[in-house]
């Protein structure tokens, strides 16, 4: 029976520690809420606000933060990825954070509104970019004059289109008129007339004009 006695005594103790620990965790959610519906109603009221970060808190105060401020008619998020490191951030509604400043948070970046404009600009102006070089199509190089427009002042148009029709391409000569590179001679009279120029060199003569 004493021993009986002794064990009910026991689960008594430990009941009541057990009840007297869950007042204590409820009276300070009770107090937590109250110093966080403190900090909101601050928050509203300061017109140089637009966003407040919190300190890192656990679940339940997490859990109790973002409810308030739903009560309050605000925009909480959380942020941080271990959870004892993850934070709240809230916004007055009509400042509301966009998906690139989300982001921002969520890679642990602070948010730079003047940046991210600015990116946003240059990205919309190398779309346009893209878009008029799309519509323009494939482009069309031409060189800048033509030739025969070129030298026409010194030869004249009707010889400068005359000399565009004598060239012909060769790969031995290139383009050079194929006439001017004909030997019409024999065999027989270029031998002799290399003989002649021979002679008249050993002579010391002068070659004779062929004009």
């Amino acid at each position: 029976m004493a021993e009986e006695r002794r064990g009910d005594s026991k689960t008594k103790e430990q009941a009541a520690r057990l009840k007297k620990l869950q007042e204590q965790e409820k009276q300070q959610k009770v107090e937590f809420r109250k110093r966080m519906e403190k900090e909101v109603s601050d928050f509203i009221q300061d017109s140089g606000q637009i966003k407040k970060k919190f300190q890192p808190m656990n679940k339940i105060e997490r859990s109790i933060l973002h409810d308030v401020v739903e009560v309050a008619g605000l925009t909480s998020f959380s942020f941080g990825e271990d959870d004892e490191c993850r934070y709240v951030m809230i916004f007055k509604k009509e400042f509301a954070p966009s998906d690139e400043e989300l982001d921002s948070y969520r890679r642990g970046e602070e948010w730079d509104p003047q940046k991210a404009e600015e990116k946003r600009r240059l990205k919309e102006l190398a779309q346009r970019q893209e878009e008029e070089a799309a519509q323009q199509g494939p482009v069309v190089v031409s060189p800048a004059s033509d030739y025969k427009d070129k030298y026409s002042h010194l030869i004249g148009k009707g010889a400068a289109k005359d000399a565009a029709h004598m060239l012909q391409a060769n790969k031995t000569y290139g383009c050079v008129p194929v006439a001017n590179k004909r030997d019409t001679r024999s065999i027989e009279e270029a031998m002799n007339e290399i003989r002649a120029k021979k002679r008249l060199r050993q002579s010391g003569e002068e070659l004779p004009s062929t004009s």
